[in-house]
């Protein structure tokens, strides 16, 4: 049985992993059983598959996969999948697998140039280029978005309270996804440092955020 009796707060400082390990299963409890299936290959995802994508393969794999993962809402959905179709009429698809190239050649320490690589492709806000970031790489980069904020603003003593003040997680900008995956990433050091394992990355990190929303 999970143990879900403690709050985000309380869980960012302690050294309990069993804790940590409940609030990642707890993630997955939150997910509608109709994404869970996709959410379960996203998770899993091998950068050698994308790696190995010709145009027409990647095109489908953002057009069919990941925006239904990172847009649940329809409306959003539809609306970002427009961009991508409309983005592809006029340049072509060679254009958008030239995104895929730089995304496979990122320098991880980059996060502005990272975010900004992703978010080239179209439909896609700093939200939505690190949640492909998070599925790439999840060693290096968490998904950003208003979940992540809402947590992250329950956590007390945080050296970032002042600046995560001024996040909207509505409209995350590229300084505040800068901010938020570089404490992601800070935490998932910690956690590795301090259970002496290998186990934890950003990408669990915004999962356990995700999970107490």
């Amino acid at each position: 049985m999970i143990n879900t009796d403690f709050t985000i707060g309380t869980l960012w400082y302690s050294g309990d992993e069993t804790r940590w390990k409940d609030a990642l299963s707890l993630y997955w409890t939150r997910v509608q059983p109709a994404n869970l299936s996709l959410e379960q290959r996203m998770d899993t995802l091998d950068i050698r598959e994308v790696e190995a994508q010709d145009e027409h393969g990647w095109f489908e794999f953002l057009h069919d996969e990941y925006f239904v993962w990172k847009y649940t809402a329809k409306n959003r959905l539809a609306t970002t999948r427009m961009c991508l179709e409309e983005y592809v009429q006029e340049n072509g698809l060679t254009n958008l697998s030239r995104i895929k190239e730089q995304l496979l050649v990122l320098d991880h320490r980059d996060i502005d140039g990272s975010l900004e690589t992703a978010r080239s492709i179209p439909g896609l806000g700093y939200s939505g280029a690190s949640g492909l970031l998070s599925l790439l790489y999840p060693k290096w980069y968490g998904t950003v978005d208003q979940f992540v904020v809402k947590a992250f603003r329950e956590i007390p003593d945080l050296p970032e309270e002042e600046k995560l003040k001024r996040v909207n997680g509505n409209n995350i900008t590229l300084r505040g996804g800068i901010l938020l995956a570089e404490i992601m990433r800070r935490k998932a050091q910690e956690n590795n440092q301090r259970f002496n394992t290998n186990f934890w990355t950003p990408r669990k990190i915004d999962q356990v955020l995700w999970a107490f929303r």
